[in-house]
């Protein structure tokens, strides 16, 4: 994507590294990225020439790359309309995030059993940007920071199917709330409600790390399904239109 598009958004949107990836690698993961940050807003055409001639590729991979992305859930092909990014409305949420508590609260009980410290140690990192996130008062940064804490936490289980899983669900939590809002709201006081899990995971109580976590996800369903119910204070900035337009893929590490 173009400079001002390809903001570091953490390693959440993205799925493990590969040792050489191919174009087809490459762009799934650029598309992805664009999905996340909502570069290529929700609801919208993908218009195929336009944008694989934007980052440089042929039809051909870029075909493969999104069905990459179809299959993720991400986008949605109809017939004689083309490709579309989803959307994902409140009365699916609830499922989404059912979804989302398996993976997690199965990895938490992998990384209490699992994780060595370094792993530990990296979760705390990312707390620790969470809370500099909030310090910030900037709501997209704070709500990269949640996302990739959360990802990191899955990472620290050692899984490579739920770290996969993780990754989709990611993109469909940011597509959620891009879908039911027209500004993107996040709590004002994440980094507080976050402490727990990671004193819960570094004292490897299991039961107590699976119990936090559902609270915590339960109460962002709450959010985003009823959010005049929330008593919850909350930072919100105006639905974000990032520039659609995609810029060369790197050729380095193409194969």
């Amino acid at each position: 994507m173009s400079p001002t598009s390809r903001a570091p958004l953490g390693a959440a949107p993205f799925l493990s590294p590969v040792t050489r990836p191919s174009t087809v690698d490459l762009i799934a993961r650029e598309l992805r990225d664009a999905v996340y940050s909502g570069a290529l807003r929700v609801g919208s055409s993908i218009r195929e020439v336009e944008i694989a001639g934007q980052l440089g590729v042929s039809r051909g991979p870029f075909r493969e790359a999104a069905q990459r992305l179809v299959q993720e859930g991400l986008l949605t092909a109809t017939p004689g309309r083309g490709l579309s990014v989803v959307t994902i409305g409140r009365d699916r949420i609830p499922a989404l995030y059912a979804a989302r508590t398996t993976v997690e609260t199965s990895a938490a009980r992998l990384a209490v059993e699992r994780a060595r410290d370094p792993e530990v140690a990296t979760v705390r990192a990312a707390y620790e940007a969470l809370v500099a996130a909030g310090d910030s008062q900037d709501p997209r940064r704070i709500g990269d920071a949640d996302l990739n804490l959360h990802w990191t936490l899955v990472a620290a289980g050692g899984n490579p199917w739920l770290l996969r899983w993780m990754t989709t669900l990611i993109v469909e939590v940011r597509v959620a709330s891009f879908t039911v809002s027209d500004e993107y709201a996040v709590r004002a006081d994440s980094a507080a409600s976050h402490e727990v899990i990671v004193d819960l995971l570094e004292r490897r109580d299991a039961d107590g790390l699976v119990a936090a976590i559902t609270t915590n996800l339960d109460e962002a369903v709450a959010r985003l399904t009823t959010p005049q119910e929330a008593d919850v204070e909350t930072l919100e900035e105006p639905h974000p239109v990032p520039p659609a337009r995609l810029g060369p893929i790197e050729p380095t590490g193409l194969v």
